[in-house]
């Protein structure tokens, strides 16, 4: 069995994460798609405090950019469309013969919401038949009393997400990102779906390639969906390694058994170099597994936002601080809008930052506040501020 450096598996998840060098490529169609390719999923959440996380994740990569242009890429070129993947998420349309699988397969799946909308056929056509007949739709436009809407709010929303989720629509655009659903037909590029059997090899061979080298645990809790049965990923692991796709690995120092695809081995032997700083999303794929980033990185990460004030420790949406290849610390930031002014309420290094950490994290604060617009930038942090101002 290959040991392999825990660094080595470091790196190398870095570089399927594209943060091997951030803040340093551009931004257009090709890279866009390979890094959702390569992670996997792109992920989406509805806070807002200083960048929508997918917005910000795409930052973290690539440095300031032109939203508009991404959202062309994506609603208008088609590059990504919206599933779910490790939560709600963009994916790459090169990868929608898979998740076609899943959308196919999706009413094999059980939850009070979907079986009580099953149970419910005419809603279902009436809310397709609708978006057919009229063109793409909002939730809202189904609302009792708003608008066309023409029965109450939860049956019809139930039915957009089960008619999402199942494929027979799709999200055509966003709106104050509100989602605009049209038929699936006439909004996604047309792929086959894998079959069913081979799915959850597909599904793996995804998960390890976002990886790089993968324990037990990463394989559940990193794409969580759909939720494959531990027998069925035990069996297409297994067959898997059988047929040489996949090979058991060590990584020195952490217990249990890893896996890595075949392909990944000599980049395991010879790790990519790591460089630059850059400051992480709390929803970015990094960070999926919150157990593996501190088994790779000994970084111990809870998104607080969930968390009651007064039980918070860093703060309410604190950023992860990646310098040369290792998380760092985490800072607060508010985008105060009305200002045009990026506040860093607090930041907490791990340990004492050298010149070098300060240097790259005020950079990464000055790349961040031109993203977001932010023509100010106040620092609690004496020596951070200080590096922020020479800058």
């Amino acid at each position: 069995m290959k040991a392999i450096p825990v660094e080595a598996a470091a790196r190398l998840f870095l570089r399927r994460q594209h943060l091997d060098h951030p803040l340093t490529r551009p931004l257009g169609k090709d890279s866009l798609t390979r890094f959702v390719e390569d992670a996997g999923g792109l992920q989406l959440d509805s806070i807002n405090v200083l960048e929508r996380a997918h917005y910000l994740t795409l930052w973290s990569r690539f440095g300031p950019y032109d939203k508009a242009a991404l959202d062309r890429m994506v609603y208008g070129q088609r590059a990504l469309v919206e599933y779910w993947a490790h939560a709600a998420c963009l994916v790459a349309a090169s990868d929608l013969a898979g998740w076609r699988r899943a959308m196919a397969d999706f009413h094999l799946r059980s939850s009070g919401w979907s079986n009580w909308i099953r149970a419910r056929p005419r809603v279902l056509r009436r809310v397709e038949g609708e978006i057919r007949r009229r063109g793409p739709l909002a939730a809202s436009a189904f609302a009792r009393g708003g608008g066309q809407g023409w029965w109450d709010w939860k049956p019809a929303h139930h039915a957009l997400h089960y008619l999402w989720m199942s494929g027979r629509l799709a999200v055509h655009s966003r709106r104050h990102f509100q989602k605009i659903y049209d038929l699936a037909a006439r909004v996604l590029p047309h792929a086959r779906p894998v079959t069913r059997d081979s799915f959850p090899r597909w599904h793996l061979r995804k998960t390890l390639h976002a990886l790089g080298a993968a324990a037990d645990a990463d394989l559940a809790r990193y794409l969580t969906f759909p939720r494959l049965e531990p027998a069925t990923r035990r069996r297409a692991l297994a067959a898997m390694v059988k047929d040489g796709e996949v090979v058991e690995v060590a990584v020195e120092g952490r217990l249990g058994r890893w896996f890595a695809l075949w392909e990944d081995i000599p980049a395991l032997e010879s790790p990519p170099q790591t460089a630059g700083t850059t400051l992480l999303c709390p929803f970015d794929s990094l960070l999926w597994h919150r157990g593996r980033a501190k088994t790779l990185f000994g970084f111990d990460y809870k998104i607080e936002v969930y968390t009651p004030a007064a039980r918070r420790i860093y703060g309410y949406y604190t950023l992860p601080i990646l310098h040369e290849g290792r998380l760092i610390g985490r800072l607060d930031p508010k985008n105060h809008r009305a200002e045009r002014r990026l506040e860093v309420r607090a930041v907490h290094f791990d340990a004492k930052p050298d010149a070098a950490a300060l240097t790259g994290t005020a950079r990464a604060v000055r790349s961040l506040a031109k993203f977001i617009g932010a023509e100010k930038i106040s620092v609690a942090h004496g020596q951070l501020g200080e590096s922020v101002r020479q800058q």
